[in-house]
């Protein structure tokens, strides 16, 4: 894998998760500019999805498993999306706080790639 997009993925991740965290605690809901900012991380989860899948089509090999990689590779690219939806749904200061947990959860998910692919 590629150390720098995990890193990037992760700081993306963190930053959002700081920004909505912070917007949850002025009691609001996320807005249009959040939506952007889960899209830039979302892009990038993309990125390493593709990333990925090239490296196990070109012959590399995960030290912990192909299988549990590729579904580590598809829960992070998953992961913001479906917190972003969830908010829609609930236009409170818990939309934003849905947000934040997912971007948390999208940096443990790239931490626990690194440590799956062997670094």
């Amino acid at each position: 894998m590629l150390d720098a997009l995990t890193v990037a993925i992760s700081v993306t991740a963190l930053a959002l998760a700081a920004w909505c965290g912070y917007a949850a605690y002025r009691d609001q809901p996320t807005k249009d500019w959040h939506f952007i900012g889960m899209a830039v991380v979302t892009v990038l989860a993309l990125a390493q999805l593709v990333v990925g899948i090239v490296r196990l089509a070109g012959g590399g090999e995960p030290a912990q498993g192909t299988t549990i990689f590729v579904a580590y590779l598809i829960g992070a690219f998953a992961t913001v999306p479906s917190a972003g939806v969830l908010s829609l749904g609930e236009r409170t200061r818990w939309g934003s706080a849905t947000v934040a947990a997912g971007a948390v959860l999208l940096a443990v998910l790239e931490v626990r790639l690194y440590d799956i692919w062997g670094g």
